[in-house]
């Protein structure tokens, strides 16, 4: 609800450039006190088919992919600049409907969005589109050229948790790369990607290169998984749609990219700097409710530290504000919905018949609102559900080791691999158990630190591909090889292994 008018606002989809509304509608409600936030129209598997038509005429017309990449990083940084005048509105919104506090809307959730959106449309100006390779000698003279074309239509679909910045990161670099783009934001929290579409709208972006289309993932999410006309298709979310997107994709082959679940082991070695480690280790469970799946959900502790670490943190947790996300001074806000609080609280539940320890539960809020509070359980064992399954929640696992290898050991045993720390003040020790780890990212000293220069994504059923980095538009291109022949005469060709040559 607009804070300045009272009036509850609208959000239609967009589709080749015009606004499309629905009867059928979502009520976005926010989850700190469930009031009504916004309405946003709810699509349908003929809308995705309109997008991706769309889309792919806007291809075919060329606009776009045959513009300078100079062209399209000036367009993109035309949207940037809109986003930037509209950061405060963008910030409320966003808090509103996704229950993620202000301060952290503004550094991660928005903040990155934009200057990530940045980095891309930079990345545009410097990418190698076209380069040479060695010059062929035999059989022929030749020269060797390799392109980087765009794929066509690409299809994103973008979980609840941070639905602007994912989206970023998946258009950022299709654009980019010259292709044309539809977007399905989780129905759950639709707003700020549409706002963008409309930044990218007043930005001048030519009509079918941007389309959003909200609706279920059973229906427009499969659509955009299997149509025909879609190529690739990047996907952030759980590891088992991401099975299925998988399974849809490959009815054609598409290309994709799968960000998927994680349960990230944080290994605190014994030589850790505590004062700094106990309050990552919160970090890294606590940003945003614990609803990252990059999150550092299990706590890796060595016996000789074990009962000093987990009192200290249990006292820093203490200090903890949970509450109205809208306020400044508010340190965690709600879970996102009733749903997902329930399937936390199931976890919660389900830990102390495993035989593990609540060892701490902070408080929250009473009256309406989605709240679970912060919980550290103790006694895990790796083979508990609660340390192999994700949890997505405010909820930290502390295990026990009593040697490096087998810190290393109870690391790699899950089928997750997206994120991973290690702790010491012997960088070169934090080096090598690094290297064993199998995962996208490991960091050495902190947590959360995701940065756009650099890879992102995930070992084993984590994912597939990588996202940001200088590399992050080869997922949005075809790689072309052109032969161009030097010899310029029949004599120098090999065409007498089948074609005889004239004789005089």
């Amino acid at each position: 609800m607009s804070a300045s008018t009272g009036v509850v606002p609208h959000f239609q989809m967009y589709i080749d450039g015009q606004w499309v509304d629905t009867d059928a509608q979502y009520e976005l409600t926010n989850p700190a006190n469930e009031e009504l936030v916004a309405t946003a129209a709810r699509g349908t598997v003929e809308h995705a088919d309109q997008a991706v038509a769309a889309a792919l005429a806007a291809h075919r017309r060329g606009e776009w992919r045959n513009a300078t990449p100079e062209e399209r990083a000036a367009t993109m940084t035309r949207i940037v600049e809109i986003l930037n005048e509209r950061m405060d509105e963008l910030v409320e919104l966003h808090v509103a409907e996704n229950g993620v506090t202000v301060r952290q809307a503004m550094a991660f959730h928005v903040g990155y969005s934009i200057s990530h959106l940045q980095y891309f449309a930079d990345l545009a100006r410097t990418y190698q589109f076209e380069t040479s390779g060695p010059m062929l000698g035999y059989p022929t003279m030749a020269a060797g050229i390799t392109r980087r074309e765009p794929i066509g239509v690409v299809a994103g679909i973008v979980p609840w948790n941070f639905p602007l910045l994912l989206a970023v990161w998946k258009l950022g670099p299709a654009l980019a790369a010259g292709n044309c783009v539809v977007i399905k934001p989780d129905e759950k929290t639709p707003a700020t990607l549409l706002e963008l579409a409309r930044a990218a709208h007043d930005a001048g972006l030519p009509p079918g290169v941007l389309n959003i289309v909200t609706g279920e993932g059973e229906e427009v999410g499969k659509r955009l998984s299997v149509h025909p006309d879609v190529r690739k298709i990047a996907f952030t979310g759980s590891t088992a749609v991401g099975r299925l997107i998988a399974q849809q994709a490959a009815e054609n082959v598409k290309k994709v990219t799968l960000e998927l679940g994680g349960k990230g082991p944080n290994i605190i070695l014994p030589d850790a700097d505590l004062d700094t480690a106990v309050d990552a280790a919160l970090f890294a469970f606590c940003l945003y409710q614990g609803q990252a799946c990059e999150s550092g959900t299990r706590l890796l502790l060595p016996d000789s530290l074990h009962d000093e670490f987990v009192t200290r943190m249990i006292e820093r947790a203490k200090a903890i504000k949970v509450g109205d996300p809208a306020d400044f001074d508010t340190d965690m806000g709600p879970i996102i919905s009733a749903e997902q609080k329930a399937r936390i609280e199931s976890y919660l539940e389900l830990a102390p018949k495993e035989g593990a320890t609540v060892a701490f539960q902070g408080d929250v809020p009473s009256g309406p609102g989605h709240w679970v509070p912060v919980t550290i359980l103790t006694d895990v064992t790796n083979d508990m559900r609660i340390a192999q399954e994700e949890i997505f929640g405010p909820v930290l696992c502390v295990l026990r080791y009593s040697n490096v290898q087998e810190a290393i050991d109870i690391a790699n045993d899950s089928e997750y691999g997206l994120s991973a720390g290690v702790w010491s003040e012997d960088i070169d020790a934090a080096m090598e158990v690094a290297r064993q780890i199998e995962s996208g990212t490991v960091w050495i000293n902190d947590w959360h630190m995701v940065n756009v220069a650099y890879p992102f994504g995930g070992y084993k059923q984590s994912g597939v591909g990588r996202e940001l980095g200088p590399h992050a538009l080869d997922e949005y291109t075809e790689q072309k090889f052109v032969h161009v022949d030097l010899a310029r005469t029949r004599e120098r060709r090999i065409y007498d292994l089948v074609v005889p040559a004239e004789e005089g």
